[in-house]
């Protein structure tokens, strides 16, 4: 059966649904009602067929010469079978039905702190385009860096693995935001997705830092190899916390890689956690000290500020989120310093980039698609694989409790703007902040474990260090083998 696993790696396949199949934007909803399973079980009926049929190829390779051509006419229907409805329609089986259309909503919606308001008369017509608000929303979000699976990249160190496929979801959701940070501050906030080429040498630039090899500064190779200490290893899936301080050590190794003229990263990196006792022990506190000396420390002493990158690290439930927890998540996404949150579903991790009521909307890695090589020069690359037009929705409600929420402050106003916005979202959080905002370590007593429980869920030990090996079916961790950090 191990065997069988890792042939699965090495040659799963893309799924039906390119994440650029649909010329004008769609919505899906979360598939399915069981959505604490629906993911973990797209990931192994994904993977038993994508196996399956890696076994069958295998097989014909090895019988060519004897049965050619009985085994190429087989090899060619079950192909036609993977490229056809009938795949189509067993995928939908697995995940649910899948629903296009605009939501019939009017309420506003907000993506990574940008407010698209939508009139009853648009939403109301019947066409997705003839609404303003709704035109320009589709045109951000399919303008968002899309990072997913790949499959032939070289292999990764030792492990072999040439696909990230089945265990690369959150890596790939932290690439995204990362992603998205260094569009903000090379490009700004309005920037979108060029129509013509050439195109922009800085996004080119910035999708070359993701690609898959070590000679790209964030690419899985190099994520993994920073993340050692955290227990990041390639073929195991991994929890926001380690994902964040990976984040943390990579772009440190990369500043002493290289000048202070050339950073990969440039902006300082700035995890943040619990209160001075350790990780934990109440809600993360914003320590604007902290943030002086990140800043301080990222520019070698040259400068007083620099532009910073905020990832807060967060568990705020059980097996849900508590639900005084969910107004103050869909808060943040109206910050203007908002670059979304890493969650998704257990085991199955997604980039949230927006909401409207008590939707979410993200951009879902769990598409495997060939790797791309774009060189920093290339300025006629086919980037449609890095964008999505499909827009997807989930309920804020279901996704998993552990996640982190990033913001990214261009300069000291920005995060003083920041910090105000923050501080005023605590106070309106019914005793149930977030995170706090204090200008040094010597802060009130933190909320505790017993101030954030709610009637029937509660606050747990961040579980993000354990690593879910392939061989747990339904890719959760134990209770009994979480870990205090």
């Amino acid at each position: 059966m191990k065997g069988f696993r890792e042939r699965g790696f090495a040659s799963r396949t893309s799924s039906t649904d390119s994440p650029n199949t649909s010329p004008a934007a769609s919505v899906c909803s979360d598939p399915g009602s069981n959505g604490e399973t629906n993911c973990s079980k797209a990931s192994s009926w994904s993977g038993f067929l994508a196996s399956a049929f890696s076994i069958f190829e295998t097989y014909s390779d090895q019988k060519r010469a004897v049965h050619s051509r009985n085994n190429n006419g087989w090899t060619a229907a079950v192909k036609r079978v993977v490229s056809g409805g009938s795949m189509r329609r067993i995928h939908e089986r697995v995940l649910g039905q899948t629903k296009t259309g605009l939501s019939s909503s009017t309420s506003d919606i907000w993506l990574l702190g940008v407010r698209y308001k939508i009139s009853p008369e648009d939403s109301s017509s019947g066409d997705p385009h003839s609404t303003h608000g709704l035109a320009e929303f589709e045109q951000d979000f399919s303008s968002r860096i899309l990072m997913t699976y790949r499959k032939g990249f070289d292999a990764i160190e030792d492990s072999k693995l040439t696909s990230d496929v089945n265990w690369g979801c959150m890596l790939r959701s932290s690439q995204m935001l990362v992603a998205q940070a260094l569009l903000f501050h090379r490009l700004g906030r309005s920037w979108r997705k060029p129509l013509n080429k050439p195109v922009d040498r800085q996004y080119i630039e910035i999708l070359h830092l993701f690609g898959d090899s070590e000679a790209s500064a964030f690419s899985i190779h190099n994520l993994l190899q920073a993340g050692k200490a955290y227990g990041l290893a390639a073929g195991s899936w991994v929890g926001p916390y380690a994902m964040c301080r990976s984040w943390e050590t990579l772009a440190r190794c990369k500043r002493v890689e290289n000048d202070l003229e050339d950073h990969s990263l440039s902006m300082a990196v700035y995890i943040v956690s619990g209160d001075e006792d350790g990780e934990r022990g109440g809600a993360p506190v914003v320590c604007i000290e902290d943030a002086y000396r990140h800043c301080f420390e990222f520019s070698k002493g040259q400068d007083d500020w620099t532009p910073i990158l905020l990832l807060v690290p967060l568990v705020l439930g059980l097996d849900k989120v508590n639900p005084r927890y969910i107004p103050s998540l869909g808060a943040t996404f109206t910050f203007p310093q908002s670059l979304g949150i890493l969650g998704g579903k257990p085991g199955a991790s997604t980039y949230i980039v927006g909401v409207q009521d008590e939707k979410a909307f993200y951009l879902d890695p769990h598409e495997v698609q060939p790797v791309v090589d774009i060189s920093r020069d290339n300025l006629e690359a086919d980037t449609s694989s890095y964008h999505c037009n499909v827009i997807r929705h989930i309920p804020l409600d279901s996704i998993d409790p552990s996640l982190a929420i990033g913001f990214y402050c261009r300069g000291k106003d920005d995060f003083d703007d920041f910090c105000s916005r923050a501080s005023k979202l605590a106070d309106q959080s019914d005793g149930a902040p977030l995170f706090t905002v204090a200008n040094t370590h010597e802060l009130p007593r933190p909320v505790t474990q017993n101030d954030m429980l709610g009637d029937d869920c509660g606050v747990r030990e961040d579980d993000s260090f354990d690593m879910v090996p392939m061989s747990d079916p339904e890719g959760y961790a134990h209770e009994d083998d979480w870990q205090l950090l």
